[in-house]
């Protein structure tokens, strides 16, 4: 006898109201829930805002063997060569406890060298090697890609302020600096 399938039962896609983005159910086409104050919560649309986006580009990065995550890492340290961890976490928005192990995958599959500050042997300076430049190369091909459905999403007319808000949001979240 023939297993049934494990497969989800496929789902016709409705067209989107002209002008108005299609949305999509993300976890498995589970039934609408109401989700109170939260449907108007721009911190809860922009986590899953993020998560969307990062999903895509995995998709789209899988198939060369990279992780998204490499991308603004490398793409930072080839901007800033000898940079310190701290400088690149804070350009990247990654704490030390993520940073760190991140790092060491990049510098054990030889994406990056780590050696020791000349100006504060406490630090390392970051460099990306030949390889690190490469995955740049592949990675960044993939991110303009993505960028380019990013914007067809978001819209010409709207891009400049919507980058601006994003930025403004960015920035007054930060902490303090006596915090």
């Amino acid at each position: 006898m023939a297993q049934p399938s494990r497969s989800p039962p496929s789902r016709a896609r409705r067209p989107a109201a002209e002008g108005v983005p299609r949305l999509r159910v993300l976890h498995g086409g589970a039934p609408a829930l109401r989700l109170g104050p939260l449907g108007e919560a721009l911190g809860f649309h922009l986590r899953l805002a993020q998560e969307a986006s990062f999903a895509a580009f995995a998709r789209r990065t899988g198939e060369a063997g990279l992780k998204p995550g490499f991308f603004a890492t490398l793409a930072v340290i080839h901007e800033n060569p000898g940079l310190s961890q701290t400088a690149l976490g804070n350009a990247v928005g990654r704490d030390k406890s993520t940073l760190t192990p991140r790092l060491a995958e990049m510098e054990r599959e030889g994406l990056i060298r780590r050696g020791r500050s000349t100006t504060d042997r406490r630090s390392y300076a970051l460099t990306l090697t030949p390889a690190g430049e490469e995955a740049l190369s592949i990675l960044g091909t993939h991110a303009a890609a993505h960028d380019a459905q990013l914007d067809a999403l978001v819209g010409p007319e709207i891009r400049a302020a919507f980058l601006d808000a994003l930025r403004r949001l960015n920035q007054g979240l930060e902490p303090e600096d006596d915090e």
